[in-house]
């Protein structure tokens, strides 16, 4: 038995030991795998819950239903308000506390109005190496993150969602529209909207991965080094689109596709 296995078998001890579980389930790699050890071990004792909001891209929704529901496990949907939400609105550097908080005690009261004794979410052993305020909430509220506690790390979650034939074995980590406005630029739907129109028009240019950073009039794209001479093969046509869309000016990163930059300087500097 290799290590992801023995690590796998110690995530099944540990749910089973919670004896019933609502499960947060965004569709992602993580929270798939989580689900579907889950469902295998507690079968109807467990409750999937995706949180719809508006910083989410569209039709995430839909994909996890169709994953809960692949799996086999009970699923529901809740609404959150984030835009709403002064705290969360004014994006500062802990906005993702704010949000995760908000979330977790709806899962919460949810999950104590089902009888369900014990939350969870799809948090791995490699979360804690990244600034992740959200973190804090759960560990606040007591939602517990069997991931973490088996020591699974992404690249062994990958491996066994292989192993069970998931539908997320390779599916690109895809984190709220939010991540890409700097901190203290204000989150607005307009803002959400271009940022997800401009992601979606660079996948469907042959990008796997991309991060449009939201700089008021200027987008900043984030891709891998590898996909920079298909973009610049296509520079008239994607500054067209992306006036199209509304930015004025439109800039290639040339530091590439990286996660969390906009904690980079902490987060500051030109909005």
């Amino acid at each position: 038995m290799g290590e992801p296995e023995r690590k796998l078998a110690r995530l099944g001890s540990i749910i089973k030991n919670y004896g019933s579980v609502l499960v947060a389930f965004s569709g992602g790699v993580d929270s798939t795998l989580l689900l579907k050890v889950a469902q295998d071990t507690l079968a109807e004792q467990v409750l999937a819950v995706t949180a719809v909001s508006e910083v989410n891209p569209p039709g995430e929704i839909d994909e996890a239903g169709t994953l809960a529901e692949a799996i086999g496990a009970r699923h529901v949907i809740i609404n959150t308000g984030d835009l709403e939400s002064r705290a969360f609105k004014g994006n500062p550097p802990d906005r993702c506390y704010c949000c995760k908080k908000e979330i977790y005690t709806a899962l919460l009261k949810l999950a104590e109005e089902r009888g369900i004794r014990q939350v969870i979410d799809g948090v791995n052993a490699d979360d804690g190496a990244f600034h992740r305020p959200g973190l804090r909430a759960g560990k606040e509220l007591g939602v517990r993150s069997p991931l973490q506690e088996a020591g699974l790390t992404k690249q062994e979650i990958y491996t066994l969602s292989r192993r069970f034939a998931l539908p997320t074995a390779h599916k690109q980590p895809s984190p709220c529209l939010a991540t890409r406005f700097p901190y203290g630029v204000e989150i607005t739907r307009g803002g959400l909207a271009m940022v997800h129109q401009a992601e979606e028009y660079l996948k469907s240019l042959g990008v796997d991965q991309v991060r449009v950073r939201h700089h008021g009039v200027l987008a900043r794209i984030e891709i891998p080094p590898a996909c920079f001479r298909l973009l610049m093969a296509k520079t008239g046509e994607v500054v067209a689109r992306f006036k199209e869309i509304g930015y004025t000016y439109t800039a290639l990163d040339l530091q590439g596709f990286r996660s969390g930059s906009m904690d980079e300087a902490g987060g500051v500097g030109f909005p």
